[in-house]
């Protein structure tokens, strides 16, 4: 079969089209023929960093869609031939995947496999973020940094059907501040605040009248990490996803959440299907009930040949794109 390897830290180019075995499903897994695999930043980190690359040669991919191939010995509720899209620890960049079954998840009635592809990292994560670990209440308001790419759009949405008081983004063009304005968000920030985080606390101090905001959800880590703290309200929560800044771990303790009663809390979909996939399947089952109803739409808005993986490598790094990008398989 054909699949896109990782034979050496760097640019996109390191990306290369290879022919390899077929893999079997062991014992609790299931194999699946890929009609669409998602790409995600967390992909490029692993292919200039090495982030949760274990060895190289490697292959990416977090999330696929497609049929079920063949199952592996102990798998029940699934069939050979089934739509399910599904979260992998890798390998998603290819003609056959392998997961665990507790991450594969039958495609919903009415949904495409090409829909399908965007769910399984993206709407969890996003249904996490507002609701389980964010805790999001009516009239309250929230900060997103990204918010026009995939999971932003996502909580642009589900913040608003939720009851947020006001949704608030940052941005880093005027573009993307017009793409994220459709899906919920009611005021946008535009700038390069990791240079100059202390621009964003004014900013949203002045848009909320001095108050701060309720919840801050960052991917990026580092200044803005530090500026989402300086943004929260009194008893205000800040959720850290990710960080994309490659910067130091965050460390906050009393000095920071003492004087106003603020905390913070992480959260990361591929640690909690290895700790805790059932609750990983609840918060799926409910998100992707969010798309059936159409609470919640992610566009996609660039596809790619498989063997073109590193052209969607490179439009994801440009900071250029909003929405989804995805890799047809088949």
């Amino acid at each position: 079969m054909r699949a896109i390897e990782l034979g050496e830290y760097g640019g996109p180019e390191v990306l290369k089209a290879v022919d390899v075995d077929v893999p079997e499903p062991a014992a609790g897994q299931v194999s699946i023929d890929v009609a669409y695999a998602g790409v995600n930043f967390a992909d490029l980190k692993a292919r200039a960093e090495g982030y949760r690359v274990d060895a190289l040669p490697a292959r990416l991919g977090l999330e696929v869609s497609g049929r079920v191939r063949a199952l592996g010995a102990g798998v029940t509720g699934l069939a050979v031939g089934q739509e399910v899209a599904a979260l992998t620890s890798g390998g998603g960049y290819a003609e056959v995947a392998v997961a665990d079954a507790a991450t594969v998840f039958p495609v919903p009635a009415g949904l495409g496999l090409r829909t399908a592809a965007t769910l399984p990292t993206v709407l969890p994560t996003a249904q996490a973020l507002v609701h389980a670990v964010g805790r999001l209440q009516p009239g309250e308001t929230v900060l997103v940094h990204g918010a026009a790419g995939g999971i932003g759009t996502v909580v642009g949405r589900l913040a608003k059907a939720a009851g947020a008081g006001a949704v608030y983004g940052t941005v880093s063009s005027s573009a993307k501040a017009a793409y994220a304005r459709e899906h919920g968000y009611d005021e946008l920030f535009t700038g390069d605040f990791a240079r100059d985080p202390g621009a964003l606390e004014k900013a949203v101090r002045a848009a909320t009248g001095g108050r701060g905001v309720d919840l801050v959800l960052d991917p990026v880590g580092g200044p803005l990490f530090e500026a989402g703290l300086a943004s929260l309200a009194v008893f205000g929560r800040l959720v850290s996803f990710g960080n994309a800044s490659s910067a130091a771990p965050w460390r906050v303790g009393q000095p920071e959440l003492y004087p106003t009663g603020i905390s913070v809390s992480g959260f990361s979909i591929l640690t909690l299907s290895q700790t805790a996939p059932d609750a990983l399947r609840a918060l799926a089952e409910a998100a992707f009930a969010k798309v059936v109803d159409g609470t919640v739409v992610l566009p996609v808005t660039a596809e790619f040949p498989l063997a073109d993986a590193a052209e969607a490598h490179r439009l994801l790094g440009s900071r250029t794109s909003t929405g989804k990008l995805l890799l047809k398989v088949a």
